[in-house]
């Protein structure tokens, strides 16, 4: 019989480690100019037709967590709509090449997600273009480093409210109707949630949110036989980082302080969503799984 075992993997070593270089970029910044470039998956996701026929509906589709998401799911068999700002269309037609590729429909919808009728417009577009929706994907975030709250504007605190908060609930609420028995919602939270950084005020109290959003609209779905979990996300090598959400000095050491030592990479967190989505995790809601490289709670 053929040897198929593969080899172990040294988490410590598989990826970059800091010291990286300062990268300053304007939000929401471009995966493709950053060094290194993040590992979405591109070359190393395999799937399985975990999600064959699936159809799945992501925010902050074009890069980071996102983007990995999109394309595993594309590779397990599921067609994808992304969402992504219009700053970010040259990553977004990387995403929607790479779910073609895998033989799935891919479109991309851009547009602010702070504004409710745009929410409500992205998921009437999503539903039309795939066929309905089966997989809501609430990741995009905004996350801005400032040393006080005294120097936290009420429009800066305004919009990461709206993204990270307002956002999912309109978005939850107009594709609820929408929503078969089977579905799976996956919020992405953020160890900032049980953790909090003292220069991520408002950004951390947003995540917190995110927790009590999937354990309490658990509760209210599953009656109706639809899932509701999250992803706690430690320090993960994204455009996110670059474009204000660390500072410059930090970004150099980014990822040292857990236990492995670096930050994580995209593709490292698609199996977890992977598996929140699929209907084989029908048992597993109102949970957020952890992925923060030793550190966090959940």
């Amino acid at each position: 019989m053929e040897n198929t075992q593969k080899p172990l993997v040294n988490p410590v070593t598989r990826y970059p480690q800091p010291p990286f270089e300062k990268q300053p970029q304007e939000a929401p910044g471009i995966a493709s100019k950053m060094s290194p470039v993040p590992d979405h998956g591109e070359e190393s996701y395999k799937g399985s037709g975990r999600l064959s026929g699936r159809k799945a509906l992501i925010t902050g589709g074009d890069s980071g967590i996102g983007r990995a998401a999109a394309i595993a799911y594309a590779r397990e068999g599921a067609d994808v709509v992304i969402n992504y700002l219009p700053e970010e269309q040259s990553d977004a037609d990387e995403v929607i090449a790479l779910i073609e590729a895998a033989g799935q429909k891919g479109y991309a919808i851009a547009g602010d997600i702070t504004s409710e009728e745009f929410c409500k417009s992205l998921v009437e577009q999503a539903a039309a273009r795939l066929g309905g929706i089966d997989i809501l994907v609430n990741n995009a975030g905004r996350q801005h480093a400032v040393d006080s709250i005294l120097d936290i504007t009420t429009e800066g605190f305004d919009a990461t409210i709206k993204t990270n908060i307002y956002a999912p609930f309109w978005i939850t609420k107009a594709a609820l109707p929408l929503l078969p028995a089977g579905a799976a919602i996956i919020s992405t939270s953020s160890v900032q949630a049980y953790e909090p950084s003292e220069n991520l005020f408002d950004y951390a109290q947003t995540k917190a949110a995110n927790v009590a959003f999937v354990k309490s609209l658990a509760k209210q779905l599953g009656p109706k036989g639809i899932r509701v979990n999250g992803v706690a996300p430690g320090p993960v090598w994204t455009p996110l980082q670059i474009s204000g959400g660390q500072p410059q000095d930090a970004i150099v050491k980014f990822g040292e302080v857990t236990p492995l030592g670096r930050p994580g990479q995209p593709a490292e967190l698609a199996s977890i969503y992977v598996e929140l989505a699929d209907s084989n995790s029908s048992y597993t809601t109102g949970q957020v799984y952890g992925a923060a490289g030793g550190s966090g709670n959940p």
